[in-house]
């Protein structure tokens, strides 16, 4: 069993404070948004252009997963609305994020005329790279565990501000398991982003991965259950799975829309 002592607060600055949560976030934003900018730019497309498409992204990455955290506990937040918008204290939801970073870039660039699929092509290693950073906020803050262990394995918390369940007790690690299946999927995207030619393949590939890895690491998790025993997360991970397929569809079908056209140039 390993056990995490430190505050999950790093810095007080009067009313104000700089969690581990938070560091962890930003430096898998920065992360994230440096390496899709270089990707962009490998696949022809302008450094600022993708720079503006990142800032959209990141505004409604962030606003989406904060509600879907909160609509996935609303009983809580409609008893305290007053924590509706602490995000400090940890509560995002990455697949929030994903959906909510993903429709605010992919609107962006549609109304810049341009091409949406080769712009997500360029982030996806970087955004599953900047998930598994900010993983490591959940480390110190303990507010993504999983279920009770025996003791034998698991991680246990004894700081008094950490979020898990309960102090001294040692749970699943499900936010460690997440960052391993974020890092092999990131290896994988980055071994494959020169190979794979056809604009929306890597992406759908990424989405596709990611969200058959959360529907089974969801079943270490707690979280309330909405329908059959399935928790939001699940349902959630097989919306992304089906956005994943039609994507690769669509993908397809525009390449073999071109097709003629290559051939007769």
């Amino acid at each position: 069993m390993f056990t995490v002592s430190i505050d999950p607060v790093l810095i007080h600055l009067g009313p104000f404070a700089i969690s581990w949560y938070g560091l962890a976030v930003a430096a898998g934003i920065l992360v994230g948004g440096w390496l899709t900018t270089r990707e962009a730019q490998r696949r022809g497309l302008s450094a600022d252009s993708a720079w503006d498409a990142m800032t959209w992204i990141i505004v409604g990455g962030l606003i989406g997963a904060r509600l879907l955290f909160v609509l996935d506990r609303w009983p809580f937040f409609a008893a305290n609305p007053e924590q509706l918008l602490a995000v400090q204290k940890g509560g995002i939801s990455i697949m929030g994020a994903i959906l909510g970073g993903g429709l605010a870039g992919g609107l962006f660039l549609w109304r810049r005329g341009l091409p949406i699929r080769r712009f997500f092509d360029a982030a996806a290693p970087g955004v599953i790279l900047g998930m598994a950073i900010g993983r490591f906020g959940c480390l110190v803050t303990g507010d993504t565990v999983g279920r009770p262990t025996d003791g034998s394995w698991g991680i246990a918390y004894t700081n008094p501000g950490a979020h898990a369940p309960q102090l001294g007790v040692a749970f699943q690690p499900s936010f460690l398991y997440e960052q391993v299946w974020d890092v092999l999927i990131f290896l994988l995207l980055w071994s494959l982003r020169g190979r794979i030619k056809t604009d929306g393949y890597l992406f759908a590939l990424f989405l596709g991965l990611y969200a058959a890895g959360k529907f089974v690491i969801t079943f270490t998790r707690i979280d309330p259950v909405w329908l059959w025993g399935l928790q939001q997360s699940h349902f959630v991970a097989l919306g992304l799975g089906l956005v994943a397929l039609v994507w690769a569809w669509a993908s397809a079908q525009q390449l073999r829309g071109r097709m003629p056209q290559l051939r007769r140039a």
